[in-house]
């Protein structure tokens, strides 16, 4: 059988998408709708529901700090920012990233020769 594209794109998102949002953290903090706006897109998160349970993994695995701040629109927000455990989390991930992805690229990108 054959996955569907929507098969393999979960399977990448598994082990890419607690980054995507660590590396959206590093230059300061953001609430969880603006997150969300910056990752829909049909790629790199399906939907909004998945979203919250990361940042709580996120959160408890000590990665992600919180803090509530006012909105001048609405209810409080629940603010995301990095800790020093999730700066270097994402400095890790960046450094196996390059390579990983150059790997894929070369692999995927190009008809490989073989003596068959």
């Amino acid at each position: 059988m054959v996955p569907s594209e929507a098969q393999i794109l979960t399977n990448l998102r598994r082990g890419s998408l607690e980054y995507c949002i660590l590396a959206l953290l590093r230059d300061g903090e953001r609430y969880g709708l603006d997150i969300a706006q910056h990752l829909t897109d049909g790629v790199l998160l399906a939907g909004e529901g998945t979203l919250y349970p990361l940042l709580s993994r996120l959160r408890k695995g000590g990665l992600v700090a919180t803090s509530w701040q006012e909105s001048s629109t609405g209810p409080p927000r629940r603010y995301y920012s990095l800790t020093a455990d999730g700066r270097e989390a994402l400095r890790v991930f960046e450094s196996a990233w390059v390579p990983f992805r150059a790997a894929v690229d070369a692999v995927v990108g190009h008809k490989v020769d073989r003596d068959d």
